[in-house]
């Protein structure tokens, strides 16, 4: 993933999460929020609480993976926060996979968004 295509700043992600629209299932939750770029932003947080340094860049890894792997269905321009929930850890990658691209087609269908 490119440094172009990520959300970095603590400003954006409050912004995201605040005013954005909220997607969640077991192992994510995914805020959203249209922006006004060409093209889609991604910012992933995984909690201290989960594990060390070592363990969640391990999984930053796995979703921003994930993200590449299916970037053609994102093209929504629109900033997403994805937060992993405690409920992902030791799960398999497929699985993980599988997870954030139903989550991401439910808000296709516009299904499942409620404002937080």
């Amino acid at each position: 993933m490119r440094k172009l295509y990520i959300v970095k700043t603590n400003k954006d992600f409050e912004n995201i999460i605040i005013n954005g629209t909220c997607l969640k299932n077991r192992y994510y939750i995914i805020h959203h929020i249209p922006n006004n770029l060409p093209y889609d932003r991604f910012g992933i947080s995984v909690s201290k609480k989960l594990g060390n340094s070592v363990f969640r860049n391990n999984y930053k890894r796995k979703i921003r993976s994930i993200i590449d792997n299916y970037k053609k269905h994102y093209n929504n321009k629109e900033d997403y926060i994805i937060i992993l929930r405690k409920e992902a850890i030791n799960k398999p990658y497929d699985l993980l996979e599988k997870e954030m691209f139903s989550l991401l087609n439910e808000k296709k269908k516009g299904t499942n968004d409620e404002k937080e």
